[in-house]
């Protein structure tokens, strides 16, 4: 243990790439296993959370590699602010998410709202095609009290806040080498 703590002090960029990488993809593995293999499909909402993780892994690996290989400090820090950026906009997205679900708030229209406003014949088809099954607003699996989304908040901000720690890395790395 004391190993990976003198690596993290050493190394905090390749730290806080490799934390972002494997814990990003561990997250996309586990909402892969509650839609695939426990058959709990995704709301609207739920799938747009996904899109973070999508950019931050690939773009945390190459972090990954840069500074195994002498990536420039500025390189480093605009990666890590755009982690850090995506991530805690999908922090506000599963807080959103979460307040839905705990109906302290509507949620879209189209995922948690009343399905009996179809207005003229005409449109009920059209209207049909726009209304999502799985409703935003429903919880489907909850753990200690939390649903996905609200795990999504603790995972999000927690990537965040990695990310924010490599970046000040990197600006004090900046900062010593000129």
């Amino acid at each position: 243990m004391n190993d990976y703590l003198a690596l993290a002090r050493k190394e905090p960029q390749l730290t806080a790439a490799a934390i972002i990488a494997v814990g990003g993809a561990l997250t996309i593995c586990g909402f892969f296993f509650f839609q695939y293999v426990l058959h709990l499909p995704p709301c609207p909402l739920c799938l747009e959370q996904r899109t973070p993780y999508y950019f931050c892994v690939p773009l945390a690996v190459m972090l990954l590699l840069g500074a195994n290989h002498g990536a420039s400090s500025k390189v480093m820090i605009a990666g890590f602010a755009v982690i850090t950026g995506f991530m805690l906009w999908d922090c506000g997205l599963a807080v959103y998410h979460a307040g839905v679900e705990w109906k302290f708030w509507q949620g879209p229209i189209d995922c948690s709202g009343p399905i009996d406003k179809f207005g003229a014949a005409r449109d009920i088809f059209k209207q049909l095609d726009n209304i999502s099954l799985v409703r935003c607003d429903e919880v489907s699996w909850r753990f200690l009290g939390l649903s996905l989304a609200g795990w999504n908040v603790l995972v999000s901000l927690g990537l965040a806040g990695v990310a924010a720690w490599g970046g000040l890395a990197s600006l004090a790395k900046q900062r010593r080498t000129g």
